[in-house]
């Protein structure tokens, strides 16, 4: 089982607020744990699809969610699963007759057949878009959260109550939807990745740090956001292993 939270600062979760995030800290008590480094460019989609297929960005020429497409400057393109052709954990899992659960894994759309259950991530145009597989998984989802909700909608708006209330309901969707299908499906390789840790700093870092430029100390009613939400997050992975 891997619970990836996208863009979690490692000084805030290993650091800072452990203290405050008991089920992390069990985590860390209970297993071994160290310091890995990451990939260049530290950009989500190429980290976790390097993490899926033991490939460089480079070797992938995957090195951001919009590449250039030519060798020029004008041409861009926007990264998707067809841009991997290596195989993934769940291609070869699939091939050895094991079944898997993926859930947000970028880059996912348009979604691949694999033995199990996929979900695709924030690159989907919507809801409304073919984003599971099997294809009948959609409707089994709608009718379990409604409109699932591939990434949070407007997460750079200055709406900033509304944008926390998106986070949240993205958050408790697909956690919900992963528990969902943890007990009804056969699995035996889990992944999903949580966009929200990284939605809630774009839209609420400058509300924590007292260094960035923006940040205002007085009459700040979203100091705690992204404090609050990490809680939150934590208690909700901490359910997995009760």
């Amino acid at each position: 089982m891997v619970i990836g939270l996208d863009c979690a600062d490692p000084e805030l979760v290993f650091d800072r607020w452990l203290d405050d995030l008991a089920h992390r800290e069990r985590v860390l008590d209970a297993g071994i744990h160290g310091k890995l480094r990451g990939v260049t460019p530290p950009i989500t989609v190429p980290a976790w699809r390097c993490m899926m297929t033991s490939r460089e960005p480079g070797e992938m020429g995957i090195y951001g969610f919009r590449n250039r497409s030519a060798y020029g400057y004008d041409k861009l393109a926007v990264a998707s699963s067809a841009s991997v052709k290596e195989d993934t954990v769940g291609d070869i899992l699939s091939s050895a007759g094991k079944n898997s659960i993926v859930i947000g894994v970028s880059p996912a759309y348009p979604v691949r057949p694999l033995r199990g259950s996929l979900i695709s991530c924030f690159l989907t145009p919507g809801s409304q878009s073919q984003y599971t597989f099997p294809h009948e998984l959609r409707p089994e989802i709608q009718r379990l959260v409604g409109d699932y909700m591939v990434d949070a909608k407007d997460f750079r708006t200055d709406r900033k109550q509304w944008l926390l209330s998106q986070i949240y309901e993205m958050t408790t969707k697909r956690f919900a939807v992963a528990k969902h299908l943890l007990k009804t499906r056969p699995w035996d390789f889990f992944m999903m990745v949580a966009m929200g840790t990284d939605r809630i700093h774009h839209g609420f870092w400058q509300f924590m740090d007292a260094q960035h430029v923006l940040y205002a100390a007085d009459g700040n009613p979203f100091a705690d956001a992204i404090h609050e939400y990490y809680e939150y997050v934590d208690a909700v992975v901490g359910a997995y292993a009760a």
